[in-house]
């Protein structure tokens, strides 16, 4: 029989949305075309809710915005460990479905930075992706950068402070900023992804505006130096401890600003310059930069990938000064939307054969782990 793989997508995210098309686009419509597994959507809503049904499988349920009605009248299915992890529908009779593999596609909170990584490792199956630890400091932009300068990996000046120190002494928190870096900035929620909350400021009064806001997405700020002599790349790899990285890719925005929100996602169809605006954007595949600077690009993001602990999936961004010849490391994410499949397709690796290996990495890790000893028997109770 088929295994089979359930797809986790949604969630109590600002990236909801996002995670909606990874899963459908990328990773269920694929794995159904493998004809290998049983495939199982499992959407989260914005309200934590989960629900499994073969229509959330379709896009035009979320396009029309007839998913709010669906679970208004669907009741939301429960999980059960036993021995594993058990979707049940109840009902008259309840309906039980076994999950054999886990395919996260959740980005952000409650999903990519561990939170559902660890309800996985609990239920004792395979996932797909890095696992928790790895999670929690990818997904961190402050620990990451901590982790990685701890690696001897370049990556920009910054410091960080909390809300509450922000919001407890206003001046204290910009005198910081003033005092360690040099305008311009970036001032970043560590948490959030698809650049969201994230400001690029060139004085005090622009500074505070920003920290405000990103203070509204998360309970810690990050304030960065900006490179001089910009040029942004990144690299998609994929791997467990062999590791196998695609194509160098430019981000590019038509109006040079750096690659937020609505660049990434809003600009379909638009051409801009005789290049069209696709849902990421466009970019330059493979970046345009010289031979030496594509090398180190692969170096620091391999390097990057290593040191934070990432298996399966990453993709792993990177800033470049092309006078000093410098790559820096900027973040990591552990699940990258799309799965960064356009770039996968153009370094060989079809949509199909991503997913494939992608699961075939999970069970390896899996079954490596299953070698470790987890518990340790002793008299300790015996005494008391």
């Amino acid at each position: 029989m088929n295994k089979t793989i359930a797809v986790f997508f949604g969630g109590r995210s600002t990236e909801h949305d996002i995670s909606i098309i990874t899963a459908i686009s990328s990773i269920i419509k694929p794995l159904e075309l493998t004809k290998k597994y049983t495939v199982v959507p499992v959407y989260i809503t914005k309200e934590g809710k989960w629900f499994n049904d073969k229509k959330l499988k379709n896009i035009s349920l979320y396009r029309s915005g007839a998913i709010e009605d669906f679970c208004v009248k669907t009741k939301p299915i429960s999980v059960v460990f036993d021995g594993g992890m058990i979707l049940r529908k109840s009902g008259i009779k309840n309906k039980d479905t076994r999950v054999d593999i886990a395919f996260p596609a959740m980005h952000g909170s409650y999903g990519e930075d561990g939170s559902l990584i660890g309800l996985l490792r609990m239920a004792g199956i395979p996932f797909v992706g890095a696992d928790m630890q790895a999670s929690v400091v990818a997904m961190d932009k402050v620990l990451s950068k901590q982790v990685i300068q701890a690696n001897n990996i370049p990556t920009p000046k910054f410091i960080s402070f909390s809300k509450n120190e922000f919001l407890a002494d206003r001046k204290m928190a910009v005198k910081k900023v003033t005092n360690h870096l040099k305008f311009p900035v970036f001032v970043k929620p560590p948490h959030l992804g698809s650049s969201i909350g994230i400001a690029k400021v060139g004085n005090v009064d622009e500074l505070i505006n920003a920290i405000e806001v990103a203070s509204y997405y998360d309970d810690k700020i990050l304030v960065e130096e900006s490179v001089d002599n910009l040029i942004e790349v990144t690299v998609p790899i994929i791997g467990n401890e062999t590791l196998q990285p695609a194509l160098v890719e430019r981000p590019l925005s038509h109006d040079e600003k750096f690659f937020d929100f609505d660049t990434k996602y809003i600009g379909g169809g638009k051409k801009v310059g005789g290049k069209k605006m696709g849902s990421q954007g466009y970019s330059e595949l493979p970046a345009d930069i010289p031979d030496d600077l594509c090398a180190a690009s692969l170096d620091i993001a391999q390097k990057a990938y290593k040191a934070i602990g990432c298996e399966g999936i990453s993709r792993v961004d990177l800033l470049i000064d092309s006078k000093s010849k410098i790559v820096y490391f900027n973040e990591i994410n552990p699940m990258p939307g799309s799965l960064y499949a356009h770039n996968w397709r153009a370094s060989g690796v079809s949509s199909i054969d991503l997913v494939t290996r992608l699961v075939e990495l999970a069970e390896e890790r899996f079954a490596r782990n299953q070698k470790i000893e987890t518990t340790f028997s002793s008299n300790f109770l015996k005494q008391f």
